[in-house]
């Protein structure tokens, strides 16, 4: 099955839901960097985590998850757009042992500061405008939290006001996640005023406990859904596709290395030959040579005199 994001909701009550499944989307980030079985697996959880939480947004941007740990593990990063494309990485401490058998907290929260950042990052941006950012710790009233599942619940309880629940599981070969959420107010859809049904919200995360990790990985989506919530009345949405994409480019690299300054990058090339950058989602290696960064701040150069000289006309 292709990737996709499969959206719905319980007509007889304010509760909605999603079942994300990624498997080219995953192998893509995959393919480009090798992690320790329990690194790559909680990359894989936050990467379905992001798409199911960005699909519940309605704005024209990216959100950003980002866990920096205080563990073998200093920081996990998934981004996801508003079009469901979506990149992820991670970067272990220096010397870092991690076995397959660590848990989440030992990864990341050995010290009881590691904390958990969602920022939302509109492209439509008004001047001055910054971007939305939530923080929580990975620790909660009766200690550290044990999956990121847990994080996350955590987050949306604390930060959006919004009872939420996550099943997330990743191995080699698939990231996939369902979310349940109870929206505020009555919200549903309804046959008839008074239907109501109160228990509705209990009732599907009681039998969204059911699902295991394995379940989750084996089955497909519909397989899943049909499992759970064969008893319910349900209203499906036409389902989303996901995929792989870094936004990275040559451009933007050499545009970073103008703000560094022409002294600094000098420095580089006079130390190394040339400048090599590459990037940390998708391990692209842009390399610029001593006449690559010669042409850089040329442009750079004309561009600054072309503006200076119309703003003296004016």
């Amino acid at each position: 099955m292709n990737d996709q994001l499969q959206k719905f909701m319980f007509n007889a009550a304010p509760v909605r839901g999603e079942i994300v499944s990624l498997r080219n989307t995953w192998q893509e980030v995959l393919t480009r960097r090798s992690y320790p079985a329990p690194v790559r697996n909680v990359l894989g959880e936050m990467m379905a985590a992001c798409a199911l939480l960005s699909a519940n947004l309605k704005f024209n941007g990216t959100l950003i998850m980002q866990i920096y740990g205080d563990g073998p593990v200093q920081m996990l990063v998934v981004q996801c757009h508003s079009d469901l494309s979506l990149r992820a990485t991670a970067k272990l401490a220096e010397g870092a042992v991690i076995t397959d058998d660590m848990t989440l907290p030992a990864l990341l929260n050995e010290h009881g500061h590691g904390r958990c950042v969602i920022t939302l990052d509109p492209n439509d941006k008004r001047p001055g405008q910054q971007p939305y950012q939530g923080i929580v710790p990975l620790s909660g009233e009766h200690g550290p939290l044990a999956s990121m599942a847990e994080v996350l619940e955590h987050y949306m309880h604390h930060s959006e006001q919004l009872d939420t629940r996550m099943w997330l599981a990743a191995n080699t070969d698939r990231a996939v996640g369902m979310l349940l959420q109870k929206l505020p107010g009555d919200g549903g859809i309804v046959p008839h005023p008074g239907e109501h049904d109160a228990d509705t919200w209990q009732r599907v995360c009681h039998l969204g406990g059911t699902l295991s990790n394995e379940e989750l990985l084996k089955e497909e989506p519909e397989t899943v859904f049909r499992r759970l919530f064969w008893q319910e009345n349900v209203q499906h949405f036409e389902p989303a596709a996901t995929r792989f994409q870094c936004s990275c480019s040559r451009e933007k690299v050499g545009g970073m290395l103008k703000m560094l300054g022409r002294e600094e990058v000098d420095s580089v090339i006079a130390e190394r030959g040339d400048v090599e950058v590459h990037c940390e989602f998708c391990n692209q290696r842009y390399e610029f040579d001593p006449v690559d960064v010669a042409q850089l701040f040329v442009a750079k150069e004309l561009s600054q005199g072309v503006s200076g000289a119309s703003q003296q006309r004016h």
